[in-house]
């Protein structure tokens, strides 16, 4: 570790004359001698650090879902030169260099925090030992000696004897306890961040190998730093311990605002956005509109928590536009699947009741030019006939040759097509010749 630590011994002078800053700042607080003083300055030399690091983390979030969205197609890659390792290599390499993704843009915040990190540790061995490093002298050096954060001397290890803990003024069961409860927080923390990242912020549509690495590191990366935190300073465990909250708190907040799309995640977002979306009827903020915006663009290509969003805000009474904003609509807005709206649905004609078929067709048979007998009523039925009216075949006669023989009747058939009020009683074709 030494030999890593003088490596980056470039960075070592900016790293303390930062913790000096903060020292200054927080000793004339709380006194300069005490873990107070130098304890916050290590923290915020990590929060500094992580805020000049938050357009890495970014690029960190695009490349990791990129290379999410990649896995299938490397996944084939793999299969179909299995034999050829240097044809998959450039296969790798030429699919990379199309979708605009470099594989360590995930690694690009640890990398990029690293050389803090060992500077800072030989920083702080330098005080266990002694020595004067960048810009503290030997007055800082005494001070930062004296302090304890929870009764344990800010260079002391977990592994350091008692002869040595006692000669900076402490006990070593103090110095066990307050290391093995940081480097259980700090493990717990890295556990939970990983398991959070992996629960809730992948994929569950796409089964991919990458995910089952990741699944690995959530196991592997608390290891690793309970095994290696018990040979780091107090000072390093509080800048470890911080780094990591920070880093849960950031996903947390990635998580929520910004989830991966097809996870569990995105469908939580979406039903606090379209919930919100329904009590003020439009979109808050400008996270929301680019949300709304890449929905609608996406068209046939939506997931199914996207497309239950859309049909949510359409049963709603709102419609959600391109622009990604949300404007409200009369009626309910029928969304086809690549975003347009589709036409509405014709309406089917009301059922009628048998009755009222049965006296609309009488009416139409009068409406087409039917019946024309004086004797109908406005319905173009003829009144019913008592049994005396219809008694005698004479007066059947004389009716039937009154009205001119139009019907061709005969005598005797007057009540039998009368009782048939369904059919029609228009004039019927005259027979032929032959058939008279």
């Amino acid at each position: 570790m030494d030999t890593i630590a003088g490596f980056f011994s470039f960075i070592t002078t900016p790293v303390s004359w930062v913790i000096v800053q903060f020292h200054k700042l927080y000793g004339a607080i709380f006194g300069p001698d005490t873990g107070w003083a130098w304890g916050l300055s290590i923290v915020s030399l990590v929060i500094l650090i992580r805020i000049c690091l938050i357009p890495l983390f970014v690029k960190q979030i695009k490349a990791t879902r990129a290379m999410q969205t990649l896995q299938p197609e490397m996944k084939k890659i793999q299969e179909r030169y299995k034999s050829d390792k240097q044809r998959q290599s450039e296969e790798m390499m030429k699919l990379y260099k199309e979708s605009g993704t470099n594989p360590l843009s995930s690694c690009l915040p640890i990398l990029a925090q690293s050389p803090f990190f060992f500077a800072l540790y030989h920083v702080l061995n330098g005080i266990a030992s002694n020595k004067k490093i960048g810009v503290i002298d030997q007055q800082l050096l005494d001070s930062a000696r004296d302090a304890h954060i929870f009764g344990a001397p800010l260079a002391v290890k977990f592994t350091d004897s008692a002869d040595k803990v006692a000669s900076l003024g402490a006990s070593l069961t103090d110095v066990r306890v307050v290391t093995a409860l940081m480097i259980i927080l700090m493990s717990a923390s890295q556990f939970f961040t990983q398991r959070q990242l992996m629960t809730k912020n992948v994929d569950t549509t796409v089964k991919t190998p990458f995910m089952q690495q990741q699944k690995m590191l959530m196991y592997v990366f608390p290891i690793m730093f309970a095994v290696f935190g018990i040979n780091f300073p107090v000072g390093v465990l509080v800048y470890w311990l911080t780094t990591n909250v920070w880093t849960m708190g950031q996903q947390m907040y990635v998580i929520r605002q910004n989830p991966t799309p097809g996870s569990k995640a995105q469908a939580s977002y979406l039903e606090r956005l379209q919930k919100h979306i329904t009590d003020s009827g439009k979109t808050r903020s400008r996270g929301q509109v680019r949300a709304v915006k890449a929905i609608v663009a996406k068209g046939r290509d939506r997931n199914e928590y996207e497309r239950k969003f859309i049909n949510g805000l359409n049963k709603a009474g709102f419609a959600a536009q391109a622009d990604g904003t949300v404007i409200v609509s009369e009626a309910e807005v029928i969304t086809a699947e690549d975003g347009t709206p589709a036409a509405p649905k014709r309406q089917q004609p009301k059922r009628q009741s048998k009755a009222k078929r049965q006296s609309g067709t009488a009416t139409g048979g009068k409406a087409d030019g039917g019946s024309t007998d004086p004797d109908s009523d406005a319905s173009g039925t003829k009144p019913s006939l008592t049994k005396s009216e219809a008694g005698t075949p004479q007066d059947t006669a004389a009716k039937a040759k009154s009205t001119g023989g139009a019907s061709g009747s005969q005598p005797g058939q007057g009540t039998r097509s009368k009782a048939k009020s369904g059919q029609r009683k228009g004039q019927q074709r005259p027979k032929h010749p032959s058939k008279k």
